[in-house]
């Protein structure tokens, strides 16, 4: 190409295109613009440092294997060849890989451990426990130099002084923090008779609350055997240490006053709970007083007389009713026993007389006939004494058998299929019976097979 000749827009265009697109550049920035629109090949943004501008653009399948949204504001790292756009006559930067860069690196991370312990239900509602109402212990993890201890222990004295606090002074920035925090966590858990544990520092930037981030941190806390409050940094920082915590303070001082009643509320519930007692103690006493005045006017305490004034007066009705029955009944009866004594003893000797004759007769015909009528009724009385003692059971008995009683005793049992293994019978025999538990059952047809 003749250096004398001008190029045509096209010309240098392609010239300035060839010339950028051999060098590959990695660029550091802040985006201050992104457009990602459905149905787009490319997501076009733009990156600025404070005096300058880039606009950028990265194919779609690019942006998706990246993993990074973009988002106004953040640092990003992008990586590409600068090129022309000819027909608009624009530069711009073509990247092909993406990455977020110091904050927004770490805001990634805590982003993606934060979706971990959420599927693994460490941040569920219903796992998180009730705080004590009056804890009589208090673990305290924190900065032993910091702000954030004096403003816990001066909320706890000031609202609640009977608290005892155990200190856990511990790193809480640095490269050790999180094993540190841990520990104390885990050691503060298992001291006696600690009720809960209050994990607290100031604020700071995003890295210097990074161990709050750290997931041994977040596991500690879930494992906790008693009930964590955390207040770490300003209102608007939450780290992964605060979403599982059982409550989440907004301060160190906010979580003090949330672990603690103020003594001016317990001197107030306790004076609402005496009034309410003693008007308690007072109703159940008026009802008591009034329930022994009332037994205490009662007719059967003030004349004991008056519950046998009715049987008594019963009494004497019927005493008297029976003074007056009695003599009148004997002597009705007096008459007619001697009316009869007469009758008898007027009629007495004529029916001696009457009945001699008769009882002579009846006499020898009972001398002739008692004989033959005695011998007959001895054999009559041989004949059904024998039969008698065929039939008899005892008769039965005295030769070998037995009669088998159910449980009670009274019914008699007539078939193997009465009786079950385990029972209780009764056996009869001819001079006495016997307690038995039946041990087995077998019908005659096994028998005999």
């Amino acid at each position: 190409m003749s250096e004398d000749r001008a190029l045509s827009v096209t010309e240098a265009m392609s010239l300035a295109k060839r010339a950028l697109e051999g060098m590959s550049l990695r660029v550091l920035g802040e985006v201050s613009e992104a457009t990602d629109k459905p149905g787009y090949k490319a997501v076009y943004f733009t990156v600025c440092d404070g005096p300058s501008v880039m606009s950028c653009l990265i194919w779609r399948d690019a942006y998706e294997a990246s993993g990074v949204p973009l988002r106004v504001g953040m640092q990003v790292e992008v990586t590409g060849t600068l090129t022309v756009y000819a027909p608009k006559g624009r530069m711009q930067f073509q990247v092909r890989r993406l990455a977020a860069a110091g904050e927004g690196v770490l805001r990634m991370q805590v982003a993606a451990l934060s979706r971990k312990l959420e599927s693994e239900g460490l941040m569920r509602a219903e796992r998180k426990r009730d705080l004590p109402p009056f804890p009589a212990r208090i673990g305290l993890v924190t900065s032993p130099r910091g702000k954030a201890v004096h403003d816990v222990l001066r909320t706890l004295r000031r609202r609640y002084p009977v608290a005892e606090v155990l200190l856990a002074g511990v790193a809480v920035e640095g490269a050790d923090a999180s094993e540190n925090i841990v520990g104390a966590i885990e050691a503060l858990g298992s001291a006696q008779g600690v009720d809960v544990v209050i994990v607290a520092r100031g604020g700071g930037s995003y890295e210097d609350l990074m161990p709050f981030n750290d997931e041994r941190v977040a596991r500690a806390i879930a494992g906790c055997p008693v009930p964590v409050v955390t207040g770490i940094g300003h209102e608007p920082d939450t780290t992964i240490a605060d979403m599982v915590a059982d409550l989440r303070a907004s301060t160190p001082t906010a979580a003090a006053e949330s672990v603690v009643p103020a003594t001016e509320e317990v001197t107030a519930r306790l004076a609402s709970l005496g009034r309410l007692l003693g008007r308690a103690l007072l109703h159940a006493r008026q009802g008591t007083a009034h329930r022994l005045a009332m037994l205490a006017s009662s007719r059967a305490l003030t004349d004991p007389r008056s519950l046998l004034a009715q049987p008594s007066q019963r009494l004497d009705l019927a005493a008297d009713s029976l003074a007056r029955a009695l003599p009148a009944r004997l002597g009705l009866d007096h008459a007619r026993l001697g009316a009869a004594a007469t009758a008898l003893a007027s009629l007495a000797p004529r029916l001696v007389v009457r009945d001699h004759g008769r009882l002579d007769l009846a006499s020898a015909g009972l001398r002739r006939s008692g004989p033959l009528l005695l011998e007959r009724s001895r054999g009559a009385v041989s004949a059904l004494a024998a039969r008698l003692e065929d039939l008899s059971p005892l008769g039965i008995l005295g030769r070998g058998y037995a009669v088998c009683y159910a449980e009670d005793g009274r019914s008699v049992v007539r078939s193997a299929q009465e009786i079950h293994p385990g029972e209780h019978v009764r056996i009869r025999m001819h001079d006495g019976s016997a307690a038995c538990t039946v041990e087995s059952v077998d019908d005659m047809e096994h028998e005999q097979s």
